[in-house]
């Protein structure tokens, strides 16, 4: 079979799975799987190997996220019912005061708190982010809203325990460790400039309050002032779970990185076993200072995000291992120099373009790594950056299709027209601001 052939089908599995999404309204997980017997079959699997390589691909990126992804959802999970984010903010407030309280903000909701599944972070944290929007002086509203959209959107991708870098670490059998620090570096980076771009240009007109704002407060908003207040354990009790559970992570990565091991060092810095015990912490937290039917509510919600995310990121690797077995990479090889810039772009490109399509993050991000990772290693590119261009370009363009949009644009004190610049505009800034160290580092490294 010529490489045009192959190359076609290929193209023609992307394209036949954002019809299916998007024009028979077929679910995400079913059209990746109808995809993946397409180019298998088309591409002289035959039957037999086909559905081997779909099961083993979803078997094989199960082993890899599976449980990751499940502890870390209910880990997110209890320190949402526990409270835990109202006083981090607070002590964000306290300590770097009303100026800086937009970078502090993004860039926490980019790392920390990216244990907390995407849509329940956001609605947490939006009346938050609301309220303090009318201390911090002129464009607060703008600033905090665009903090709030690089928060969730860029740390989904980059930082592990979220579950888009997870994904990602697991179609590429990345170490979830090396994926952390690699990511944080690239997540804290690109919100904070992304969100300077932003600061200087909605002072030079990009903003219009009158347009862009709302002067009602969101459903959320008075929601949570007309709560009654709870009596809430102390932050460090709150945080340390967590915060236990990603220092764990980072020494494992960093003794891996420097060559140092032992049977104790790999065990505990598992991330597995990080957030197994950070999860129990979390419970132990929980049984003391919630009711108990608060905690098995967490839970509950906690078991129902992590299945359809399980699900998406199975398929995902699914097609990854089709693409793989059908020799697309060896093929693709031929086709580029070793200079890391051009692959990397491409990876970008693709992600970018599949998100456009289909509005996924998590699922044009890992579309795209999945199509592109097995070429990178014969190049001499490490798939640490494959994983980030890819998830760096899914963030392109965040539009009307996605959840998220409408999500920042009604919890928030923002228009449409508002959510527009500060989430489809600014995330599209730091999808490209973001290859500009993953570039660098790729060189580096």
């Amino acid at each position: 079979m010529s490489d045009i052939v192959v190359f076609a089908n290929a193209a023609i599995t992307i394209v036949g799975v954002v019809v299916l999404i998007l024009r028979a309204k077929i679910s995400p997980a079913i059209a990746l799987v109808l995809g993946a017997i397409y180019l298998g079959l088309v591409s002289g699997l035959g039957p037999e190997q086909t559905i081997k390589s779909i099961t083993t691909g979803f078997g094989d990126l199960m082993t890899e996220v599976g449980l990751l992804i499940a502890f870390g959802v209910l880990l997110g999970s209890l320190m949402a019912s526990l409270g835990a984010i109202e006083k981090l903010v607070d002590l964000l407030v306290r300590t770097f005061g009303p100026r800086s309280l937009p970078y502090t903000f993004g860039a926490t909701v980019g790392t920390v708190l990216q244990s907390i599944f995407a849509d329940v972070l956001l609605v947490i944290t939006a009346p938050l982010a609301s309220r303090l929007s009318r201390q911090i002086g002129p464009y607060g509203a703008a600033r905090m809203c665009a903090a709030m959209a690089l928060g969730i959107e860029v740390g989904l991708v980059f930082v592990v325990p979220g579950v888009g870098a997870v994904a990602l670490a697991g179609v590429l059998d990345l170490p979830f460790g090396k994926m952390f620090l690699f990511g944080t570096v690239t997540a804290v980076f690109t919100i904070v400039v992304t969100l300077a771009l932003f600061t200087a240009l909605a002072k030079r007109g990009l903003w219009n309050p009158k347009l862009d704002e709302t002067e009602e407060l969101p459903v959320a908003e008075v929601a949570d002032e007309e709560r009654s207040p709870r009596e809430l354990p102390p932050l460090p009790l709150l945080l340390a779970p967590l915060l236990l559970a990603l220092a764990l992570i980072a020494f494992g990565a960093i003794a891996e990185m420097a060559e140092f091991s032992s049977p104790w060092v790999d065990f505990l810095g598992d991330p597995v076993i990080a957030l197994l015990i950070g999860l129990i912490g979390a419970v132990l937290i929980a049984r003391w200072k919630l009711p108990a039917e608060q905690t098995a509510a967490a839970f509950k919600r906690g078991f129902h995000e992590s299945g359809q995310i399980l699900i998406l990121t199975g398929v995902g690797g699914s097609l990854a291992q089709t693409v793989k077995d059908v020799g697309l990479g060896e093929l693709l090889k031929d086709y580029f120099s070793t200079s890391t810039v051009v692959p990397l772009l491409l990876v970008w490109l693709v992600a970018a373009v599949l998100h456009i399509a289909i509005g996924s993050v998590t699922l044009a991000s890992i579309t795209a790594a999945g199509v592109l990772g097995p070429v990178m290693p014969l190049l001499g590119i490490d798939p640490i950056f494959v994983a980030l261009a890819a998830g760096a370009g899914s963030l392109f363009v965040i539009h009307a299709t996605s959840n998220t949009f409408w999500l920042l644009q009604t919890l928030l004190p923002q228009t449409t027209r508002g959510a527009l610049k500060s989430v489809t505009l600014t995330v599209s800034a730091a999808s490209i601001i973001a290859m500009v160290p993953i570039q660098l580092m790729a060189l580096l490294f």
